[in-house]
């Protein structure tokens, strides 16, 4: 499909088709908006069905990046990449170099980062090829503690607003996704007293789960469905759609996944069902607060004190939205939304 045909285009400053016949590399670049400063964003690398499904994807992703950084309070813009490809047996750390080559070509306008299928090593090997690289060893290094810390700060936001309750003790949680956001996320959780329950597609990471936080076991295809208090999505996005949102039985959506809903309507339908929703760009902005405090943007030292201070600034972030929605009678995602525009246009 043509870009600016696209529905998913929201008038996108660059966005740009990268190819390395060496490598094979097949990589989308796409710049949202840099009002508040050059466009920072993961990659992600996914077995993509075809080029349609990798440029929705990197659309959705790089607007959602420049919502993520105003309500941040951060001067970055929003963009993303996306790498056409199985992470397991298709990257390389030429394809990387690759990369970090088509990266570099935009001369600073996109900031890349890691992201699902995309490691720490994988950045490193990206940097030999460009300087426009974030979440470097040695400077902040992996993001997702702090994403996870940003996810159960928001979920206590989100339980105090609708369920009432300042304490997660006895406050039952389904996780889904148990990879790295994901397992820090429970372990926080039950460190709270929350009751879990856990679906993975992997089978050993909710084994583990299963036997750390003696959490329930949930089908992957099901867990949307499972009686609990908060349903935290921390895998892939698209989770609450026409299919899923009748047979919730949560109160709260609360998690770490992009673009947890299919379509902007699906917003709406979550008010609708009494389904206090914690927009994903909001509660999972964590990594983008913690790789503002690297050296490379602030020219110290990085204080991991400092950074995650910062990201507890979510909570109150959630909490103002919510409030707002309420009073406005609005989706919570449209408020975020309507505060994000309203940050961008001061800038």
């Amino acid at each position: 499909m043509a870009v600016f045909q696209h529905p998913e285009f929201d008038r996108h400053e660059t966005v740009v088709h990268c190819h390395d016949d060496a490598t094979g590399l097949r990589a989308i670049v796409a710049v949202h908006d840099s009002r508040l400063g050059p466009a920072l964003g993961g990659c992600r690398m996914w077995r993509y069905a075809d080029e349609d499904a990798a440029l929705t994807d990197a659309l959705r992703l790089s607007r959602g990046m420049t919502y993520k950084a105003a309500l941040a309070g951060l001067r970055f813009g929003g963009g993303k990449s996306v790498i056409i490809g199985d992470p397991h047996h298709d990257k390389s750390e030429a394809l990387m170099e690759a990369m970090g080559r088509a990266v570099d070509r935009l001369g600073g306008a996109y900031i890349v980062a890691e992201d699902v299928g995309i490691g720490t090593g994988d950045v490193v090997a990206m940097a030999r090829a460009t300087r426009h690289v974030a979440g470097l060893p040695g400077q902040g290094g992996d993001p997702s503690p702090a994403t996870a810390y940003g996810v159960y700060l928001g979920i206590k936001a989100a339980v105090s607003f609708r369920l009432g309750r300042n304490s997660l003790d006895g406050i039952r949680v389904a996780v889904q996704g148990l990879g790295h956001v994901g397992h820090a996320v429970c372990e926080r959780l039950a460190g709270d007293g929350a009751k879990l329950v856990v679906a993975d597609l992997s089978p050993s990471a909710v084994e583990r789960a299963a036997d750390v936080f003696r959490a329930e076991i949930a089908a992957p295809e099901a867990i949307h469905a499972a009686d609990v208090d908060v349903y935290a999505p921390c895998a892939l996005g698209a989770v609450a759609n026409d299919r899923t949102i009748p047979q919730m039985r949560a109160r709260v959506l609360a998690g770490s996944a992009n673009n947890q809903l299919a379509r902007p309507r699906h917003g709406a339908a979550l008010a609708a069902q009494g389904i206090l929703y914690a927009p994903d760009y909001v509660i999972n902005a964590g990594g983008i607060i913690n790789i503002a405090h690297e050296p490379w943007h602030t020219g110290r030292a990085y204080d991991r004190e400092a950074a995650f201070a910062d990201v507890a600034r979510i909570h109150d972030t959630l909490l103002e939205i919510f409030a707002e929605a309420k009073a406005d009678g609005l989706a919570t995602v449209a408020a975020a939304d309507r505060l994000a525009e309203r940050r961008l246009a001061a800038a």
